[in-house]
C-alpha cells in the first residue's frame, strides 16, 4: 500500500480517525507520519530519576561482584565479563545474584523454559548397536565377496529394522 501523502513510499502507519461520526483511513509512510506528528514507535515514557536509580543500582551491583572472588579458582565476576567463560563450576554459585540478572536481561527470564534432555531408552541403544554391528559386517562380508552371508546379514538388517 503507498503512502496517502507523498504516494512515493509504502505505507507503515495506518491510522483511523473518527470525526463527527465519520470514519476516515489514512496510511501513511514514516517520513510523512513523522513530519504529522505520529509517533511510530511505542516508548516507555522516559523518567530521568528512573533510568538514573538504575544506573546506579547496576554500578553498585557490578562494583560489588568485582570485589567478590570464586573460593576455589579465584576468578571474579570482572574476569567473567571479560572473557565469557566461568573459572569453575563454583563461580555458579559466587556469582549466583550477577547472573540472575544477566538470565533475565538476555533471556527474558531466570527459568528455563525449554525440553529437558531425555537419553535415549537402553532397548533403542541396544538396537542401534546391533544395526551397526550388522551393517559393518554387511560391509566386509561384501568386501570379501562372501555374497551368501551378506544375504544372511542383509536379511537379519530388514528384521531388526536398519
Amino acid at each position: 500500500m503507498v503512502c496517502d501523502s507523498c504516494r512515493e513510499r509504502d505505507a507503515v502507519v495506518h491510522l483511523t480517525q473518527i470525526v463527527d461520526g465519520t470514519v476516515a483511513q489514512v496510511h501513511l509512510c514514516e517520513r510523512c507520519a513523522a513530519e504529522k506528528g505520529v509517533e511510530t514507535t511505542v516508548a516507555a515514557p522516559k523518567t530521568p530519576l528512573a533510568g538514573l536509580l538504575q544506573s546506579v543500582q547496576q554500578q553498585l551491583v557490578a562494583s560489588q561482584a568485582d570485589q567478590v572472588r570464586c573460593s576455589f579458582c579465584q576468578s571474579t565476576y570482572k574476569d567473567f565479563r571479560a572473557t565469557g567463560r566461568l573459572g569453575c563450576a563454583r563461580c555458579y554459585g559466587t556469582f549466583e545474584a550477577s547472573l540472575r540478572d544477566l538470565l533475565r536481561r538476555v533471556h527474558g527470564s531466570t527459568r528455563h523454559g525449554g525440553r529437558r534432555y531425555e537419553p535415549p531408552a537402553p532397548e533403542a541403544m541396544q538396537r542401534v548397536s546391533t544395526v551397526l554391528e550388522l551393517r559393518e559386517r554387511l560391509r566386509r562380508a561384501v568386501e570379501l565377496e562372501q555374497f551368501e552371508q551378506a544375504a544372511q546379514l542383509r536379511d537379519a538388517l530388514r528384521e531388526v529394522g536398519g
